[in-house]
């Protein structure tokens, strides 16, 4: 059960290049990407009404784009402009097309009702175009479903045991219980954390001699988008003094390509050491690193789901953040159907 009516990201922008036609299965159904030819991107059905072929396996041709298995050709509002040989064209021969937008450096799609597509409702993902950070793009694909990554975000206590040797190195972020706020379509928590060792992570940027305070703040915005602020600097530094600081900003997001497969796009910019390359490509690769870290687990978890009887699972003091955003999920899903917002009921965790 997917959200139709929310903007996902279906895309970094440089993969919809002039001359791309990019094939892209989101919340399972197959889209087809392209650029006009004044640069904006058009995102239409991959399947072509006419014999089902993929368009991605045809031409592109100006703003259009032609099936090259009988030569249908598509306008990019998806109406058929030629059938070759022919000379009528059926009404019926039309693609459907999505509400897309570019903003920054991500593509995105409205897979809902187009005309409750509103840009505004778009998350302000700052860092991805500001001349004040420094990041690297990345992108992997997850064989779980988008549920159990969701589940990940929203609980860091994780970061002390799937990330031992990257992001964590102790169990103080456990152990330190996170400040909850509901947001109208979202969630935001916070989770300061003092007197702690330096992350593995952080010894490769810094010259912390002692311990260290950490910081972790992040929305969460239905249905996949989280926009983190977190740092490090030597611990007993007042909250306000950030001149010794490691501070990062990352834009993560989760995009279900179906019920056991996930894109995900992020990112972790710094606003230290900017001019230098070796820092930005270390975060990057980095970041890599510590989500291979959480596929290699996710995925297991997902097969252990898929291959055993159903069962409960348990809840702990940790999950509160988990099941806060589920309610507020089977209330979106709700109103999403077009039900009242108390009906519905948030799937399993797989």
């Amino acid at each position: 059960m997917f959200l139709k009516n929310a903007w996902y990201v279906a895309a970094w922008d440089h993969e919809i290049l002039a001359d791309t036609l990019l094939a892209r299965t989101l919340l399972g159904v197959p889209v087809l990407f392209y650029r006009k030819e004044n640069g904006d991107v058009v995102a239409m059905d991959d399947k072509c009404c006419h014999r089902h072929a993929p368009l991605h396996l045809g031409r592109k041709q100006g703003d259009c784009v032609r099936c090259m298995y009988h030569g249908v050709t598509y306008g990019p509002d998806g109406r058929c402009v030629e059938v070759p040989g022919q000379a009528k064209l059926p009404a019926a021969l039309k693609q459907r097309t999505y509400p897309v937008v570019q903003k920054k450096r991500w593509v995105w799609i409205w897979m809902g009702d187009a005309e409750r597509a509103d840009e505004a409702a778009i998350p302000d993902t700052f860092s991805l175009d500001h001349p004040e950070w420094r990041w690297l793009p990345n992108y992997l694909q997850y064989d779980c479903s988008h549920l159990l990554i969701t589940d990940n975000l929203l609980d860091f206590s994780h970061l002390d045991y799937v990330h031992e040797k990257t992001f964590g190195g102790a169990s103080s972020i456990a152990e330190t219980q996170p400040l909850i706020e509901m947001l109208e379509r979202g969630i935001r928590i916070r989770r300061p954390v003092r007197d702690t060792v330096p992350a593995p992570y952080h010894r490769k940027l810094g010259r912390f001699e002692g311990n260290v305070d950490r910081w972790f703040t992040y929305d969460f915005h239905a249905p996949g988008i989280l926009l983190l602020d977190a740092g490090v600097k030597p611990t007993g530094t007042p909250d306000d003094d950030l001149s010794e600081a490691l501070r990062f900003h990352s834009c993560q997001a989760i995009t279900p390509e179906n019920d056991r497969s996930t894109h995900y796009f992020f990112m972790s910019a710094h606003n230290f050491r900017r001019d230098d390359a070796v820092v930005t490509e270390t975060i990057a690769r980095s970041l890599n690193a510590a989500f291979a870290e959480d596929k290699l687990i996710l995925e297991a978890q997902q097969k252990m789901i898929d291959s055993t009887a159903e069962s409960p699972m348990v809840a702990i003091g940790a999950d509160n953040a988990l099941y806060r955003y589920r309610r507020l999920m089977a209330k979106l899903l709700a109103e999403d159907a077009g039900e009242s917002s108390g009906a519905g009921a948030f799937p399993r965790a797989a």
